[in-house]
Protein backbone atom coordinates (compact mmCIF):
# COMPACT_ATOMS: atom_id res chain seq x y z
CA UNK A 1 0.00 0.00 0.00
CA UNK A 2 2.61 2.46 0.59
CA UNK A 3 3.91 2.01 -2.73
CA UNK A 4 0.77 4.07 -3.90
CA UNK A 5 1.38 7.01 -1.81
CA UNK A 6 3.00 9.80 -3.54
CA UNK A 7 4.36 12.83 -1.89
CA UNK A 8 4.51 15.98 -4.12
CA UNK A 9 5.38 19.91 -3.28
CA UNK A 10 2.19 22.22 -2.24
CA UNK A 11 1.17 24.08 -4.60
CA UNK A 12 -2.14 26.83 -4.76
CA UNK A 13 -4.58 24.21 -5.51
CA UNK A 14 -4.02 22.42 -2.49
CA UNK A 15 -4.80 25.18 -0.57
CA UNK A 16 -8.26 24.48 0.19
CA UNK A 17 -7.13 20.84 1.34
CA UNK A 18 -4.53 21.97 3.55
CA UNK A 19 -7.01 24.25 5.46
CA UNK A 20 -9.97 21.70 5.36
CA UNK A 21 -7.84 18.37 6.47
CA UNK A 22 -6.67 20.59 9.46
CA UNK A 23 -9.26 22.37 10.49
CA UNK A 24 -11.37 18.80 10.65
CA UNK A 25 -9.11 17.36 12.70
CA UNK A 26 -8.95 20.75 14.97
CA UNK A 27 -12.42 21.15 15.55
CA UNK A 28 -12.82 17.66 16.12
CA UNK A 29 -10.79 17.69 19.24
CA UNK A 30 -10.22 21.10 20.36
CA UNK A 31 -11.24 24.63 18.38
CA UNK A 32 -9.64 26.89 16.18
CA UNK A 33 -6.84 29.71 17.34
CA UNK A 34 -5.43 32.38 16.44
CA UNK A 35 -2.39 30.81 15.08
CA UNK A 36 -4.06 28.17 13.59
CA UNK A 37 -6.13 31.10 11.27
CA UNK A 38 -2.73 32.33 10.54
CA UNK A 39 -1.31 29.52 9.44
CA UNK A 40 -4.32 28.08 7.15
CA UNK A 41 -5.31 30.88 5.89
CA UNK A 42 -2.31 31.87 3.93
CA UNK A 43 0.59 28.98 4.50
CA UNK A 44 2.43 30.67 1.39
CA UNK A 45 3.53 33.45 3.59
CA UNK A 46 3.28 31.48 7.41
CA UNK A 47 5.10 28.90 6.00
CA UNK A 48 6.78 28.77 2.54
CA UNK A 49 8.23 32.23 2.79
CA UNK A 50 9.86 31.93 5.73
CA UNK A 51 11.87 29.09 4.37
CA UNK A 52 9.81 26.04 5.30
CA UNK A 53 8.08 23.47 2.97
CA UNK A 54 4.29 21.79 2.82
CA UNK A 55 4.32 18.51 1.26
CA UNK A 56 1.28 16.44 0.32
CA UNK A 57 0.81 12.95 0.05
CA UNK A 58 -1.60 11.41 -3.03
CA UNK A 59 -3.07 7.66 -2.42
CA UNK A 60 -3.57 6.89 -5.92
CA UNK A 61 -5.05 10.10 -7.17
CA UNK A 62 -6.39 11.64 -4.18
CA UNK A 63 -5.11 13.90 -1.79
CA UNK A 64 -4.94 12.06 1.64
CA UNK A 65 -2.87 14.12 3.82
CA UNK A 66 -0.71 17.45 4.13
CA UNK A 67 1.97 18.74 6.41
CA UNK A 68 3.97 21.75 7.27
CA UNK A 69 7.79 21.70 7.65
CA UNK A 70 7.62 25.57 9.47
CA UNK A 71 11.53 27.01 9.95
CA UNK A 72 11.65 28.30 13.30
CA UNK A 73 12.83 31.91 14.30
CA UNK A 74 12.30 32.51 17.94
CA UNK A 75 12.75 29.13 19.65
CA UNK A 76 16.15 27.17 19.79
CA UNK A 77 15.48 24.41 17.11
CA UNK A 78 15.43 24.31 13.51
CA UNK A 79 12.40 22.67 11.73
CA UNK A 80 8.53 22.24 13.34
CA UNK A 81 6.56 19.71 11.74
CA UNK A 82 3.25 20.86 11.66
CA UNK A 83 -0.53 20.65 10.87
CA UNK A 84 0.20 17.29 9.61
CA UNK A 85 -3.23 15.87 8.82
CA UNK A 86 -4.64 12.52 7.34
CA UNK A 87 -8.15 12.67 5.56
CA UNK A 88 -9.79 10.26 7.74
CA UNK A 89 -11.11 7.96 4.59
CA UNK A 90 -7.09 7.26 4.16
CA UNK A 91 -6.55 6.77 7.91
CA UNK A 92 -4.72 3.59 8.61
CA UNK A 93 -2.63 3.17 5.67
CA UNK A 94 0.67 4.47 6.83
CA UNK A 95 0.40 7.79 5.54
CA UNK A 96 0.86 9.38 8.50
CA UNK A 97 4.39 7.48 8.68
CA UNK A 98 5.49 8.13 4.96
CA UNK A 99 4.47 11.86 5.23
CA UNK A 100 7.08 12.44 8.51
CA UNK A 101 9.23 10.52 7.42
CA UNK A 102 9.51 12.64 3.79
CA UNK A 103 9.30 15.89 6.47
CA UNK A 104 12.13 14.96 8.05
CA UNK A 105 13.95 14.15 4.82
CA UNK A 106 12.99 17.95 3.76
CA UNK A 107 14.31 19.21 7.15
CA UNK A 108 17.52 17.54 6.44
CA UNK A 109 18.19 18.92 2.89
CA UNK A 110 17.15 22.29 4.23
CA UNK A 111 20.32 22.18 6.95
CA UNK A 112 18.19 20.89 9.96
CA UNK A 113 19.94 19.40 12.60
CA UNK A 114 16.49 19.42 14.94
CA UNK A 115 12.84 18.84 14.27
CA UNK A 116 10.26 20.11 16.92
CA UNK A 117 6.34 19.61 17.29
CA UNK A 118 4.06 20.73 19.89
CA UNK A 119 0.86 18.29 19.77
CA UNK A 120 -1.56 17.54 22.97
CA UNK A 121 -1.55 13.88 24.31
CA UNK A 122 -5.40 13.56 23.81
CA UNK A 123 -3.70 12.42 20.10
CA UNK A 124 -3.17 8.98 20.49
CA UNK A 125 -2.50 8.13 16.97
CA UNK A 126 -0.15 10.50 16.37
CA UNK A 127 1.58 10.12 19.89
CA UNK A 128 2.06 6.69 18.66
CA UNK A 129 3.57 7.85 15.31
CA UNK A 130 5.58 10.46 16.64
CA UNK A 131 7.36 8.32 19.51
CA UNK A 132 7.98 5.55 16.71
CA UNK A 133 9.33 7.98 14.74
CA UNK A 134 12.34 8.49 17.57
CA UNK A 135 10.70 12.11 18.71
CA UNK A 136 11.84 12.24 22.61
CA UNK A 137 9.42 14.63 24.74
CA UNK A 138 11.32 17.93 26.21
CA UNK A 139 10.11 20.33 28.71
CA UNK A 140 8.37 23.57 27.43
CA UNK A 141 5.67 26.43 27.89
CA UNK A 142 6.03 28.40 24.80
CA UNK A 143 3.17 27.43 22.30
CA UNK A 144 1.08 30.25 20.97
CA UNK A 145 -1.99 26.93 20.94
CA UNK A 146 -3.80 26.89 24.41
CA UNK A 147 -4.34 22.77 23.12
CA UNK A 148 -0.38 22.27 22.96
CA UNK A 149 0.08 20.31 26.42
CA UNK A 150 3.28 17.93 24.85
CA UNK A 151 6.76 18.98 23.45
CA UNK A 152 8.53 16.69 21.44
CA UNK A 153 11.99 16.73 19.56
CA UNK A 154 13.82 14.93 17.76
CA UNK A 155 17.97 14.96 16.44
CA UNK A 156 18.04 14.93 12.60
CA UNK A 157 21.66 16.23 11.86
Amino acid sequence: MKKEIRIVDYRPEHGKAFKEMNQRWIEKYFKMEASDHKALDNPEASVLEKGGAILVAYYRDAIAGICALVKLQDLPYDYELSKMAVDPEFQGLGIGSVLAKAIEDRAVSLGGKTLYIESNTILGPAMKLYRKLGFKEIKGDWSPYERCNIYLLKDIG
